[in-house]
């Protein structure tokens, strides 16, 4: 999920969503079946004419490796506005996740070659630590303890929660007023133990992905549902009936999930943030995604380790 340190914009992007992943854990990097899809295009072609190649890849690196594959295989959404969504008309895979992926395959193949993989929260771990993907991005928020099975690139972006409603509601406008409340939360979500630090007494439900989520806050199973902004504000935007309550409550910076224990890829990873932030291609990749819903010039991007979790 994303977030905004000071005085950054508040992103209008969208959804960790999740997918029922059945035997997707089983799939090789390398299949074509139905579980994934190509994520070329979306990423505007001008992005990807100008992006940077590294010079040298180690050898026996990760990143040989995926240069000789021929293809970045990310973990990813399909059906995250703003952030990484199919087009129904073209197929391509759109947003500001799926063209940062596309430019990290640039650098690392010097074409952006990605196969996307449907991932969801509770599976992301596992996808990078069994090979099935090379990377996650996914409003992949940095915390500590996912940083115990994962290892984080970045933050190259962030966000924070915030809370959303069935329009019209009066009596949740603010953290607080979740104790007593149902409350629905992501799987596997920061969201969880921020509800409970901000509200103890609230009784918190789970779904596995965002659409399930807003389904249930339509449906009357819970009074709130509190989720990262970048998330909900798209959400919000298409559908009426939701209503965002207040400004965020926390601040989750998103990482890029790597193996853990890979530190040349991190450090490599980290190399090529550095240069499309530094080249202005950060910020192109912000107008063409959260910049055509949030006016103004693009924000500074978060300091690279700056996150903990992210060191």
């Amino acid at each position: 999920m994303v977030r905004t340190p000071a005085g950054m914009r508040r992103a209008a992007v969208a959804a960790v969503a999740a997918v029922s992943l059945a035997g997707l854990a089983a799939c090789s990097g390398d299949d074509d079946s139905g579980s994934s899809v190509p994520g070329a295009g979306g990423a505007k072609d001008d992005l990807a004419a100008s992006a940077p190649v590294a010079a040298n890849l180690p050898a026996g690196s990760t990143m040989e490796k995926i240069k000789k594959r021929g293809r970045l295989v990310v973990g990813g959404s399909l059906d995250a506005p703003l952030l990484s969504q199919q087009n129904p008309a073209s197929k391509k895979v759109e947003g500001l996740d799926a063209d940062f992926g596309r430019l990290l395959a640039k650098y690392i193949i010097g074409k952006p070659e990605v196969k996307i993989v449907n991932s969801a929260s509770e599976t992301r771990e596992a996808l990078l630590s069994n090979g099935t993907v090379d990377v996650v991005f996914q409003t992949y928020s940095i915390t500590p303890e996912r940083a115990k099975q994962v290892a984080f690139a970045g933050p190259y972006y962030s966000s924070g929660l915030v809370i959303a409603t069935k329009k019209g509601e009066s009596g949740i406008k603010a953290p607080a007023d979740l104790k007593g409340k149902t409350v629905i939360a992501g799987a596997n979500t920061p969201a969880i133990p921020a509800i409970k630090k901000a509200a103890p007494g609230a009784k918190i439900v789970t779904f596995g992905s965002d659409p399930e989520c807003v389904q249930a806050l339509k449906q009357g199973r819970g009074q709130a549902y509190v989720q990262d902004e970048a998330v909900l504000l798209a959400g919000a935007k298409q559908d009426p009936s939701i209503q965002i309550q207040g400004k965020p409550f926390t601040s989750d910076p998103y990482g890029i999930g790597l193996k853990h224990g890979d530190a040349q890829m991190k450090t490599f990873v980290n190399d090529w943030l550095k240069q499309i932030q530094a080249s202005g291609l950060w910020a192109k990749v912000w107008k063409n995604s959260i910049g055509t819903v949030v006016p103004g010039e693009a924000p500074q991007p978060p300091a690279l380790g700056s996150a903990p979790g992210s060191e």
